[in-house]
């Protein structure tokens, strides 16, 4: 079951409005929508029954596109996504310029990190890489949910209200692993804050190989 160019122009459009989208990622279903949007971001909280203090990642659809928009990301932390995406990783970065407020910052807590997720889109899935707009993007879930892996698991009432609905066949069906780089760039430190489907090994070899 292979998604088209036509699906995914479909969803850039959906993501330059104020829709909602369901659609298929590397790891999981998602919600996504535009990351500008107040009515599309207040609809994705509301579907979710999900309180907004707490942030949305903000996706790209291939890894060029965010160096173009994040171009204050510095050179060593720069080098750390080039080693980490695209793939089944949520990366927490600083956010100087505080970009995308409305997912990163949605209750005015001022936390300064931006969740960075470009997933792997390949195979069945490849013709997504093509959209060239950012999404803000949760699991398709309600909140405190299980993560849906094909779209039978996804809350018939999230699958009914959303407006594009993308379906991408069964996936591996593990949340990201969520890596915290804030300090990357200052000392090199980071830390796993969720485990997921790239290991703590696999993250360590990735980033010591740019040593």
């Amino acid at each position: 079951m292979s998604l088209t160019p036509a699906d995914a122009r479909r969803l850039q459009a959906c993501l330059l409005g104020d829709g909602v989208a369901l659609l298929p990622t590397d790891t999981v279903y998602g919600l996504a929508c535009n990351p500008e949007s107040e009515t599309a971001m207040r609809r994705v909280y509301e579907l979710k029954g999900r309180p907004s203090l707490k942030p949305a990642a903000v996706m790209f659809f291939a890894l060029e596109p965010a160096f173009e928009v994040l171009a204050e990301i510095g050179p060593r932390t720069r080098a750390a996504l080039g080693a980490l995406l695209p793939g089944p990783v949520t990366l927490l970065l600083e956010n100087p310029n505080r970009r995308f407020p409305l997912a990163c910052d949605s209750a005015g807590v001022g936390s300064g990190l931006l969740g960075l997720r470009v997933p792997r889109f390949e195979g069945p899935l490849a013709a997504l890489a093509a959209v060239s707009v950012p999404a803000a993007q949760s699991s398709a879930n309600l909140s405190g949910g299980g993560d849906p892996r094909d779209l039978r698991n996804v809350p018939l009432e999230l699958r009914e209200d959303a407006d594009l609905v993308l379906d991408g066949g069964e996936l591996p069906g593990s949340a990201s692993t969520v890596v915290d780089l804030a300090e990357y760039e200052r000392s090199g430190g980071w830390r796993i804050v969720r485990e997921g489907p790239l290991g703590a090994a696999s993250v360590a070899a990735a980033l010591e190989r740019l040593a």
